[in-house]
Protein backbone atom coordinates (compact mmCIF):
# COMPACT_ATOMS: atom_id res chain seq x y z
CA UNK A 1 0.00 0.00 0.00
CA UNK A 2 3.16 2.42 0.73
CA UNK A 3 4.00 2.09 -2.91
CA UNK A 4 0.24 2.80 -4.17
CA UNK A 5 0.38 6.12 -2.41
CA UNK A 6 3.81 6.93 -2.54
CA UNK A 7 4.24 11.01 -3.60
CA UNK A 8 0.77 11.48 -2.68
CA UNK A 9 -0.53 13.87 0.05
CA UNK A 10 -0.47 12.94 3.78
CA UNK A 11 -4.20 13.52 4.26
CA UNK A 12 -4.87 11.35 0.93
CA UNK A 13 -2.40 8.33 2.15
CA UNK A 14 -4.52 8.54 5.14
CA UNK A 15 -7.90 8.32 3.76
CA UNK A 16 -7.32 5.65 1.23
CA UNK A 17 -5.76 3.45 3.94
CA UNK A 18 -9.34 4.27 5.99
CA UNK A 19 -11.06 3.20 2.69
CA UNK A 20 -9.03 -0.22 3.22
CA UNK A 21 -9.14 -0.59 6.76
CA UNK A 22 -12.86 0.15 6.84
CA UNK A 23 -13.73 -2.51 3.96
CA UNK A 24 -11.53 -5.50 5.79
CA UNK A 25 -13.71 -4.51 8.85
CA UNK A 26 -16.82 -5.20 7.01
CA UNK A 27 -15.62 -8.52 5.37
CA UNK A 28 -15.05 -9.76 9.08
CA UNK A 29 -18.06 -8.47 10.74
CA UNK A 30 -20.74 -9.50 8.18
CA UNK A 31 -18.47 -13.14 6.63
CA UNK A 32 -15.40 -14.25 8.36
CA UNK A 33 -15.37 -13.46 11.93
CA UNK A 34 -11.84 -15.09 12.17
CA UNK A 35 -10.64 -13.04 9.45
CA UNK A 36 -7.50 -10.89 10.04
CA UNK A 37 -7.51 -7.19 9.09
CA UNK A 38 -4.56 -7.08 7.48
CA UNK A 39 -4.56 -3.11 8.03
CA UNK A 40 -5.49 -3.46 11.28
CA UNK A 41 -1.69 -2.97 12.47
CA UNK A 42 0.18 -0.52 14.87
CA UNK A 43 3.12 0.25 12.11
CA UNK A 44 0.55 0.58 9.44
CA UNK A 45 -1.60 2.96 11.59
CA UNK A 46 1.50 5.10 12.38
CA UNK A 47 2.82 5.20 8.59
CA UNK A 48 -0.70 6.86 7.61
CA UNK A 49 -1.27 8.71 10.33
CA UNK A 50 -2.03 12.83 9.71
CA UNK A 51 0.83 15.28 11.01
CA UNK A 52 0.15 17.76 13.22
CA UNK A 53 0.19 21.47 12.39
CA UNK A 54 1.59 19.97 8.84
CA UNK A 55 3.29 23.33 6.70
CA UNK A 56 3.56 23.38 2.95
CA UNK A 57 7.42 24.04 2.06
CA UNK A 58 7.93 27.66 1.07
CA UNK A 59 9.68 28.24 -1.97
CA UNK A 60 11.45 31.36 -2.74
CA UNK A 61 11.23 33.15 -5.59
CA UNK A 62 14.82 33.48 -6.87
CA UNK A 63 14.94 29.72 -6.92
CA UNK A 64 11.46 28.47 -8.54
CA UNK A 65 13.08 30.91 -11.60
CA UNK A 66 16.21 28.90 -11.45
CA UNK A 67 14.05 25.57 -10.98
CA UNK A 68 12.24 26.68 -14.48
CA UNK A 69 14.81 27.94 -16.44
CA UNK A 70 17.45 25.52 -15.96
CA UNK A 71 14.64 23.12 -17.37
CA UNK A 72 15.98 22.70 -21.17
CA UNK A 73 12.94 20.42 -22.41
CA UNK A 74 10.24 22.72 -23.64
CA UNK A 75 7.26 19.97 -22.30
CA UNK A 76 9.09 19.81 -18.61
CA UNK A 77 9.43 23.57 -18.24
CA UNK A 78 6.07 23.96 -19.43
CA UNK A 79 4.49 21.49 -16.64
CA UNK A 80 6.72 23.41 -14.24
CA UNK A 81 5.31 26.63 -14.85
CA UNK A 82 1.73 25.84 -14.87
CA UNK A 83 1.83 24.70 -11.27
CA UNK A 84 4.07 27.68 -10.33
CA UNK A 85 2.92 30.42 -12.08
CA UNK A 86 -0.69 28.85 -12.92
CA UNK A 87 -1.51 26.98 -9.28
CA UNK A 88 -2.15 23.64 -11.07
CA UNK A 89 -2.58 20.38 -9.53
CA UNK A 90 0.01 17.90 -11.16
CA UNK A 91 -3.44 15.91 -11.97
CA UNK A 92 -4.70 19.09 -13.79
CA UNK A 93 -1.76 19.84 -15.50
CA UNK A 94 -2.00 15.86 -16.97
CA UNK A 95 -5.44 16.14 -18.15
CA UNK A 96 -5.15 19.05 -20.00
CA UNK A 97 -6.32 19.07 -23.63
CA UNK A 98 -5.64 21.14 -26.73
CA UNK A 99 -9.10 21.88 -26.85
CA UNK A 100 -9.17 22.69 -23.18
CA UNK A 101 -6.29 26.24 -23.89
CA UNK A 102 -8.18 29.66 -24.83
CA UNK A 103 -5.16 32.24 -24.62
CA UNK A 104 -4.90 32.85 -20.87
CA UNK A 105 -7.46 30.47 -19.69
CA UNK A 106 -7.38 27.05 -19.33
CA UNK A 107 -10.79 25.20 -18.39
CA UNK A 108 -10.59 21.85 -16.29
CA UNK A 109 -12.96 19.61 -16.74
CA UNK A 110 -14.86 17.53 -13.55
CA UNK A 111 -11.95 19.46 -11.41
CA UNK A 112 -11.14 18.17 -7.52
CA UNK A 113 -13.45 20.63 -6.05
CA UNK A 114 -16.46 18.53 -7.28
CA UNK A 115 -17.87 21.78 -9.84
CA UNK A 116 -18.76 20.82 -13.19
CA UNK A 117 -15.72 22.83 -14.21
CA UNK A 118 -13.32 25.57 -13.32
CA UNK A 119 -10.60 28.13 -15.20
CA UNK A 120 -7.03 28.47 -14.63
CA UNK A 121 -5.30 31.71 -15.75
CA UNK A 122 -2.07 32.06 -16.75
CA UNK A 123 0.48 34.65 -17.38
CA UNK A 124 0.78 36.01 -21.02
CA UNK A 125 3.89 34.87 -21.56
CA UNK A 126 3.42 30.88 -20.17
CA UNK A 127 0.16 30.91 -22.53
CA UNK A 128 2.44 31.77 -25.39
CA UNK A 129 4.50 29.21 -24.90
CA UNK A 130 1.97 27.25 -24.22
CA UNK A 131 0.66 27.59 -27.60
CA UNK A 132 4.10 27.43 -29.64
CA UNK A 133 4.22 23.84 -27.89
CA UNK A 134 0.93 22.86 -29.01
CA UNK A 135 1.41 23.94 -32.39
CA UNK A 136 5.05 22.96 -33.04
CA UNK A 137 3.36 19.29 -32.21
CA UNK A 138 0.70 19.76 -34.71
CA UNK A 139 -1.74 18.37 -32.35
CA UNK A 140 -5.28 17.22 -32.43
CA UNK A 141 -8.41 19.17 -30.25
CA UNK A 142 -9.13 16.62 -28.08
CA UNK A 143 -5.35 15.32 -27.52
CA UNK A 144 -4.00 15.60 -24.00
CA UNK A 145 -0.68 18.17 -23.95
CA UNK A 146 1.29 15.97 -21.49
CA UNK A 147 0.71 12.43 -22.69
CA UNK A 148 2.83 11.05 -19.77
CA UNK A 149 1.86 9.43 -16.33
CA UNK A 150 1.59 10.90 -12.46
CA UNK A 151 4.85 9.23 -11.93
CA UNK A 152 6.95 10.45 -14.80
CA UNK A 153 5.23 13.94 -14.14
CA UNK A 154 6.40 13.67 -10.30
CA UNK A 155 10.31 12.76 -11.07
CA UNK A 156 10.77 15.41 -13.81
CA UNK A 157 9.31 18.04 -10.76
CA UNK A 158 12.02 16.19 -8.02
CA UNK A 159 14.61 16.30 -10.92
CA UNK A 160 14.19 19.73 -11.16
CA UNK A 161 14.68 20.72 -8.02
CA UNK A 162 17.57 18.96 -7.69
CA UNK A 163 19.32 20.85 -9.80
CA UNK A 164 19.77 23.59 -7.37
CA UNK A 165 19.50 21.26 -4.33
CA UNK A 166 16.36 21.43 -3.31
CA UNK A 167 14.01 18.06 -2.91
CA UNK A 168 10.47 19.24 -3.80
CA UNK A 169 7.23 17.93 -4.66
CA UNK A 170 4.65 19.24 -7.59
CA UNK A 171 2.29 20.39 -4.21
CA UNK A 172 5.43 22.94 -3.19
CA UNK A 173 4.83 24.67 -6.90
CA UNK A 174 1.52 25.13 -6.56
CA UNK A 175 2.18 26.48 -2.45
CA UNK A 176 4.53 28.74 -4.17
CA UNK A 177 2.26 30.23 -6.74
CA UNK A 178 -0.10 31.31 -3.65
CA UNK A 179 2.22 32.58 -1.06
CA UNK A 180 4.12 34.61 -4.25
CA UNK A 181 0.31 36.50 -5.06
CA UNK A 182 0.17 36.99 -1.62
CA UNK A 183 3.51 37.90 -0.76
CA UNK A 184 3.45 40.49 -3.96
CA UNK A 185 -0.22 41.91 -2.45
CA UNK A 186 -3.05 39.86 -4.51
CA UNK A 187 -5.76 40.28 -2.16
CA UNK A 188 -6.91 36.98 0.07
CA UNK A 189 -9.84 36.58 -2.28
CA UNK A 190 -7.75 35.85 -5.13
CA UNK A 191 -5.87 33.68 -3.84
CA UNK A 192 -8.34 31.66 -3.02
CA UNK A 193 -10.57 31.50 -4.86
CA UNK A 194 -8.91 32.24 -8.62
CA UNK A 195 -5.35 30.91 -8.05
CA UNK A 196 -6.02 28.14 -5.91
CA UNK A 197 -9.64 27.81 -6.38
CA UNK A 198 -10.62 26.75 -2.93
CA UNK A 199 -13.99 26.25 -1.84
CA UNK A 200 -13.10 28.52 1.22
CA UNK A 201 -10.60 30.81 2.57
CA UNK A 202 -9.73 28.80 5.61
CA UNK A 203 -7.87 25.79 3.33
CA UNK A 204 -6.15 28.47 1.82
CA UNK A 205 -4.52 29.98 5.15
CA UNK A 206 -2.55 26.81 5.46
CA UNK A 207 -0.43 27.52 2.54
CA UNK A 208 0.22 30.75 3.36
CA UNK A 209 0.35 30.67 7.13
CA UNK A 210 4.55 29.81 6.92
CA UNK A 211 6.62 32.74 6.77
CA UNK A 212 10.58 31.55 6.42
CA UNK A 213 13.58 33.28 8.32
CA UNK A 214 14.75 35.05 4.96
CA UNK A 215 11.79 36.30 3.58
CA UNK A 216 11.14 38.03 7.39
CA UNK A 217 14.67 39.27 7.57
CA UNK A 218 14.10 41.09 4.04
CA UNK A 219 10.61 42.30 4.94
CA UNK A 220 12.16 43.99 8.22
CA UNK A 221 14.86 45.62 6.61
CA UNK A 222 12.23 46.95 3.94
CA UNK A 223 10.22 48.51 6.47
CA UNK A 224 12.42 49.80 8.44
CA UNK A 225 15.22 50.62 6.61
Amino acid sequence: MTQDTEGQKQSTKRFKYTLLKTLFNFIKNTSDPSFVNPCDTAVLEKTFCLAKGCQWIILEKDAVDEIIFRTDNPRDRLMLELMARGGMRIGEVLKLRVMDVDDCKLFLVSPKSGRQNEVVYIPKKVAGRLREYIRSRNMASGERIFSIGYTGARQIVKRAGRKIGLEISPHDLRCHAATYASRAGAPIEIVSKVILRHANLSTTQRYLGKVSDTEASRWVENIFS
